[in-house]
């Protein structure tokens, strides 16, 4: 008797309807770049800047100062740090513990789509694993052990293997602190709430649609009043502002990406008067959306980033 091989094994799970997290990091294009194992004397100072930034401590102990933040976090054997906006800072020597070598693995990320950072840029300027008592999932521990024999045994693919891994080490790191005790409030938190990201996902769907906080409160099977109040408390704002910016950022996208007019894009986004659209559209990238197309198309620095994060 023949078998049909997917009677042989479980099949694959079908991908959840509402994963809003692949859903915005696809559109963020996230791509993990390389990695180094950075080894320094007892006494150091290293400053990284502009870069998504991943950091693994493998021996010793270390102080980390982010630009903008009084204060200083110290890091240890077995802490994992993302940076994942990029913002400057500096890795130094621990001050106080007995002299020693410190060993960390160091990586980096780049954003594909600039104007999608903004969803990037909403999130802690570090999240650190270990440090803080949120445990390191291990999951991780499994990928830099990977990335470790792919970089002291390096063959055919070893570049490939490693930004898949670091892709990979980005997006649990994001799950792991969006899942654990009092997130700070951003669309990553709101997305890991069971009823709050059925509301974020339809936002996403269908930016254009004519939403009102009672349509995404039934999404979520909630009252309007629970809704609200959950939403903000979740996301750090209330339905309409995040609508909004959803709708203007998919707008930027259409203009940089597409021929439709302006007025089309408009529409597209659920702007019923073009002048309306044009004026929400420059209260946020500080560019009318014409001028905005062509800074965009035109080589050159990059045009207007948004001025309010989603």
């Amino acid at each position: 008797m023949t078998v049909s091989p997917g009677n042989l094994a479980d099949r694959p799970p079908a991908a959840q309807p509402d994963d809003l997290l692949s859903d915005l990091l696809r559109s963020v294009r996230l791509t993990g770049e390389r990695v180094v194992t950075l080894q320094q004397p007892s006494t150091f100072a290293v400053g990284f800047a502009d870069v998504g930034s991943l950091h693994i401590i493998e021996e010793g102990e270390l102080e980390l100062r982010i630009d903008g933040d009084p204060d200083v976090k110290h890091i240890g054997r077995g802490d994992v740090v993302l940076l994942p906006r990029g913002d400057r800072h500096q890795l130094s020597s621990a001050r106080g513990p007995a002299s020693e070598q410190v060993r960390w693995l160091c990586g980096r990320f780049t954003i594909g789509d600039p104007q999608a950072s903004h969803l990037l840029r909403s999130l802690p300027a570090a999240i650190v694993l270990g440090a803080t008592g949120t445990p390191v999932p291990e999951g991780l521990e499994v990928a830099r052990r990977m990335l470790l024999i792919e970089m002291q045994t390096p063959s055919q693919g070893s570049a490939v293997m490693i930004a898949r891994i670091l892709d990979l080490i980005f997006v649990q790191i994001l799950r792991t602190w969006a899942a654990g005790k009092d997130p700070e409030p951003n669309w990553l938190a709101g997305a890991f709430d069971a009823e709050i990201g059925l509301s974020l996902s339809a936002i996403h769907r269908a930016p254009g649609r004519d939403w009102t906080v009672d349509d995404l409160a039934q999404v979520c099977n909630l009252s309007r009043s629970t809704f609200a109040a959950r939403f903000a408390e979740r996301v750090g704002k209330p339905p309409a502002t995040y609508l909004a910016h959803v709708r203007l950022d998919t707008a930027a996208d259409l203009l940089r990406n597409t021929s439709l007019s302006v007025n089309h894009v408009a529409a597209r986004v659920g702007y019923t008067s073009e002048a309306a659209f044009s004026r929400a559209f420059k209260s946020r990238y500080s560019t009318p959306p014409a001028r905005w197309r062509r800074d965009a198309t035109t080589p050159g620095p990059a045009p207007g980033r948004a001025t309010a994060e989603v």
